[in-house]
């Protein structure tokens, strides 16, 4: 059984988790000024998508994960981590800025990339819809830039999707074969390894199937579902592609333990957001927004251990840059739970749902880990909204003939609405599925207030862009004012310091790089910390990059003073 640790001890230990005994040694170069030698691991992410905690460290038995188990057995557990949403776009907003998609502008699934399954469905399906991109605050930057301008080498395989085009200072590799093994000798490395075969559309009729892990006549199903083949089918290809899974994620392991790489390196394992399944992505329950994650930390330190405290998707960049020995901005949303900079957060998961592909919906929800209080602020819709993507799931229309039919049994109300409640609260520990609303009960009165507090606190305290629509006054208003149109960053100011080169940009947004021009293969933007030392005579490509606007490239042939 595993141990359960203390907020208090964990948040101790971990801190030591970046101590002398782990990582390799990097000059760290920030801001113009050096820092002394430190010793930092690597960072390994492992990100899946559409998977809810249907894992057996999490209870869930339905098939067998050995490689996931391993992870879980030789590092910690997190049972309260949470996504900002229950759809990728938006959440991997906030993963890479540490900002809420309701701050930034980003809350819109695919604000800038238009559905062509909504658009098959109906040709004028975004007429009204304008495309654009997040703009967060000045100091904001995707976190893998810092850590580059801190000497990591930093790859991306492959998925980024943010909501905004990213500066080309975030990556030193992004691709399919972008890999950690690409890295300068003895560099540290914080790479992402991105699997997609567990995706919602790996569930379609079309999809290639995986070796069957599970009888669909055997597989488990939520109560809240029909007992249809269609949804059996769905359930059984879901954890089909978990366990293939598994497989993927213990190729991973052993590229690392090859390497001789795997005990000076930290494997975070999580999913972008719940399953892919209706109920599940694009809903504000644990089924859209709980996530696994788990963290396996150099050493076998707290092997074995379940660390109950919440954490967000908002916190995930902050704790690698705290484990890489950078003291993440507090200005950001995100709170960091690992590494010598961690501290407690709030002790909430907030959540959010939006528009998804061309259709609204609004809701707002908070969960401390036990109880769930959900806000849905257009509560004439039913739960299953129209959604051209997911009806190529057969499942659906079993659903929304369900709606017509009315509930089987009493665990199906939500899926039989044509109304929702403006209020919901639930106990996740006793009722997992979230399926018995509390708000009208007697004895959750102070519990409800109390949350329905903390969402008010946090929409106020994030500006919650979800509310400024249509989207064209969002864009015009807040996004790019007065007039809605894309800004350029300005361009980079150029000068000379004895032999060196100083870059500026008035722009204090604005991500710098640049890269000497010419030879094969093309070479990679560096991130820009202080004056360098050009090569005589060659010439060098300047970028200027403020998320949100559009970047600028100057040449500059260096010439003799």
């Amino acid at each position: 059984m595993p141990l359960v640790v203390s907020r208090f001890v964990v948040s101790w230990l971990l801190v030591l988790a970046a101590g002398p005994a782990v990582g390799v040694t990097a000059q760290a170069v920030h801001g113009g000024s050096s820092s002394p030698p430190l010793v930092r691991p690597n960072v390994v992410w492992l990100s899946v998508e559409d998977m809810s905690p249907w894992l057996a460290c999490y209870g869930d038995r339905t098939v067998a994960t050995p490689n996931i188990d391993r992870l879980a057995a030789e590092g910690v557990r997190f049972s309260n981590a949470f996504a900002t949403t229950p759809v990728c776009a938006p959440a991997r907003s906030a993963l890479i800025t540490g900002c809420f998609a309701t701050r930034i502008g980003t809350m819109q699934m695919r604000n800038n990339s238009p559905s062509k399954s909504a658009i098959a469905k109906n040709p004028d399906a975004y007429r009204e819809i304008p495309g654009y991109e997040g703009l967060p605050p000045a100091f904001v930057r995707c976190f893998p830039e810092l850590l580059r301008a801190n000497g990591y080498y930093c790859t991306n395989a492959s998925k980024k999707d943010y909501q905004f085009r990213e500066p080309a200072t975030v990556w030193d590799a992004s691709g399919g074969k972008a890999h950690w093994r690409n890295r300068a000798s003895g560099q540290p490395f914080f790479a992402v390894f991105n699997h997609g075969g567990t995706h919602e559309s790996q569930a379609f009729p079309k999809a290639r199937r995986r070796p069957r892990a599970i009888d669909p006549d055997k597989v488990p199903l939520p109560p809240f579902y029909p007992d249809t083949p269609a949804v059996r089918d769905a359930m059984a290809r879901t954890y089909d592609n978990i366990a293939a899974m598994d497989v993927w994620v213990g190729k991973r392991l052993a590229e690392l333990e090859e390497a001789g790489l795997l005990e000076s390196t930290v494997v975070m394992f999580f999913s972008d957001h719940g399953v892919g399944l209706p109920r599940g992505k694009r809903s504000c329950y644990d089924t859209g927004t709980r996530v696994p994650l788990l963290v396996r930390l150099p050493g076998g330190r707290l092997a074995g251990t379940v660390e109950p405290r919440v954490v967000s998707f908002v916190d995930f960049g902050p704790a690698v840059l705290s484990l890489c020995g950078i003291e993440p901005d507090e200005r950001l949303d995100g709170v960091p739970f690992l590494g010598p900079h961690a501290r407690q957060g709030s002790g909430f998961a907030f959540c959010h749902a939006d528009r998804f592909d061309a259709v609204y919906d609004r809701v707002r929800s908070v969960s401390d880990g036990r109880f769930r209080y959900v806000r849905n602020y257009l509560p004439e819709l039913p739960y299953l909204i129209p959604n051209a993507y997911r009806e190529n799931l057969p499942m659906t229309a079993d659903l929304y003939a369900l709606r017509e039919r009315g509930a089987e049994r009493p665990e199906q109300w939500q899926m039989a609405a044509k109304r929702r409640p403006r209020e919901e609260l639930y106990d996740s520990s006793s009722d997992p599925w979230e399926v018995v609303n509390l708000c009208d009960r007697p004895e959750h009165q102070e519990r409800l207030a109390s949350l329905r507090r903390t969402l008010d606190d946090w929409i106020a305290a994030t500006g919650d862009l979800g509310f400024v629509l249509p989207e064209t006054r969002l864009v015009r208003e807040k996004i790019w004012p007065p007039d809605g149109k894309q800004p350029q960053t300005p361009g980079a100011k150029i000068s000379r310091l004895d032999e060196l080169i100083v870059l500026q940009c008035d722009d204090p947004g604005a991500s710098i790089g640049y890269r000497r021009v010419g030879g094969k293969p093309r070479r990679r933007f560096m991130v820009y910390t202080k004056a360098f030392l050009p090569v005589a005579g060659a010439d060098y490509e300047i970028l200027t990059h403020r998320i949100g606007h559009r970047p600028t490239r100057v040449r500059h042939t260096v010439t003799d003073r």
